[in-house]
């Protein structure tokens, strides 16, 4: 059984065009983040909309097809899965311009606070454990 709870983060976020001068981007703020699922975003911005889209979509700025849609100016997103969220702004040449994020989003551990082995880690781990098994059986 697992103990305790988990807790989940609002992050505010003006969605807008970054300046063209600007020395960080949108992406930059979302890398800098530790989302999880349960976490909420409150995007907050005035005659423009924001969208959740495919990969793809966010590749090319294309809004022909989005997953989600909100053009209310106060556009709430919670994050149900562990995956990346693509987000465009609906308004037509506000991509293209920048107006454009990718958040990571990782799965709570219940368990304790420690992250998930990597596949590197595994595969030292493996090899650890191997050379490990070769010492003992040379040591008759």
């Amino acid at each position: 059984m697992v103990s305790g709870s988990v807790t989940s983060n609002e992050y505010k976020l003006h969605w807008a065009i970054p300046p063209t001068n600007a020395s960080t981007s949108l992406n930059d703020w979302a890398s800098s983040q530790r989302f999880q699922v349960g976490d909420t975003i409150r995007f907050k911005y005035k005659k423009d909309s924001v969208m959740q889209v495919t990969k793809e979509g966010y590749m090319q700025c294309n809004s022909s097809h989005p997953r989600f849609y909100s053009n209310t100016g106060k556009t709430r997103f919670m994050f149900d899965h562990s995956v990346p969220y693509y987000f465009i702004s609906g308004t037509s040449g506000h991509c293209e311009k920048g107006q454009k994020m990718i958040a990571e989003v990782m799965t709570h551990d219940r368990t304790n606070n420690s992250v998930a082995p990597t596949a590197a880690m595994a595969v030292w781990l493996c090899f650890f454990s191997f050379t490990l098994s070769l010492v003992t059986l040379c040591q008759c």
